[in-house]
């Protein structure tokens, strides 16, 4: 995905329009050249995927099919998501082993901090459209 700092705040990766629905448009982001050199490619995850797509909320309905866009991220949502992906359910996971391995067997809290995790995703699964207007991705014109 070919981006670059609009300024110190956000991002902006260039996409075309993929797709239009009736309250969202998806885009198609552009692959990153700079990926084909990079040392660390293997680590990121931008390169294993050819095709990134986002949908992103358009009451306006202005945009049309295959038309150039750039997509615009905030750098504090991304650190947000981050948060509610990845750090928050290692926090319970590990904080559920630390707490069930004092009271039961090994194998138990291990797996019951492994269980917990289902639940929390399921909860996160349930909110996604409060987590959808939370999380507000912009789309300009080129």
């Amino acid at each position: 995905m070919n981006s670059h700092q609009k300024n110190k705040n956000t991002f902006v990766h260039a996409g075309v329009i993929s797709k239009i629905n009736s309250d969202s448009v998806i885009v198609t982001l552009e692959q990153n050249i700079q990926c084909e050199s990079c040392h660390v490619k293997g680590s990121c995850g931008l390169s294993e995927f050819s095709v990134k797509q986002v949908e992103v909320s358009d009451s306006i309905h202005s945009f049309k099919i295959n038309e150039q866009v750039d997509v615009i991220l905030k750098k504090a949502l991304g650190l947000k998501a981050v948060f509610w992906a990845y750090v928050f359910p290692f926090i319970l996971m590990f904080s559920t082993l630390i707490i069930t391995s004092s009271f039961l067997k090994e194998w138990q809290a291990g797996l019951i901090s492994l269980v917990v995790i289902v639940p929390y995703y399921y909860v996160l699964y349930l909110l996604k459209n409060t987590l959808k207007s939370a999380f507000k991705i912009s789309i300009l014109k080129i």
